[in-house]
């Protein structure tokens, strides 16, 4: 009997729109084979998929375009990891306050959110993070037109919080969302992977 454990993971990241070879390298980094998600047939024999920062209305346009929206979901509903970055965790909650008229979204995750919470491009940040999750440590996170979660349901576990109590990261089971960008690179050239191995937990635990 195959030993399925030794399969190396293979993680889709969405490469529609927004920065997702950053995440391809960090899952590269991790000894992860990253597959770019394109077009419905890349989505055969993936173990989970990232949705990348971007602008949401722009990805949930081309993932209804190239038939990407349904597949997806129909996934979700039977288990299947997801983890949603900035506008990925826009397109996987089930309510968003400032959505445009139309925006497809996955609807997935029982939570709301709010669309570039803290203002445009100019006013991004970067600021130290508790995530007990991911240990003692402080978690380095840089907000790039983030949104924000104005709610969460009794299911949903707030991962990390600002210091305001805004809600920044959380996690629905199988499903994990953050507000921030983990894939970017710290100034001294550091990646910190946990976010990223976080993920592929949830991934192991899903696949057994």
């Amino acid at each position: 009997m195959t030993n399925t454990t030794q399969k190396k993971l293979r993680i889709g990241v969405l490469a529609l729109q927004g920065d997702f070879e950053a995440h391809l390298k960090m899952l590269e980094k991790l000894g992860v084979e990253g597959i770019a998600v394109r077009l419905p047939r890349h989505l055969t024999d993936l173990d989970g998929i990232i949705l990348p920062g971007g602008e949401s209305t722009a990805i949930g346009k081309l993932m209804v375009l190239y038939g990407l929206q349904e597949p997806l979901q129909q996934m979700i509903r039977a288990g299947f990891p997801v983890w949603g970055t900035c506008a990925g965790l826009i397109l996987l909650a089930s309510e968003t306050d400032n959505a445009l008229a139309g925006q497809p979204l996955l609807a997935s995750m029982h939570i709301r959110v709010r669309r570039n919470t803290f203002g445009s491009q100019r006013e991004s940040f970067e600021t130290d993070l508790s995530v007990p999750a991911l240990g003692e440590a402080a978690f380095h996170a840089f907000f790039i037109r983030g949104p924000s979660v104005e709610w969460v349901g009794p299911e949903v576990e707030a991962l990390a919080t600002l210091d305001d109590g805004t809600i920044v990261a959380v996690r629905e089971g199988h499903l994990l969302g953050t507000a921030f960008h983990p894939e970017v690179v710290q100034a001294n050239g550091q990646r910190d992977l946990r976010f990223h191995q976080y993920f592929l937990r949830i991934v192991q635990s899903v696949r057994g």
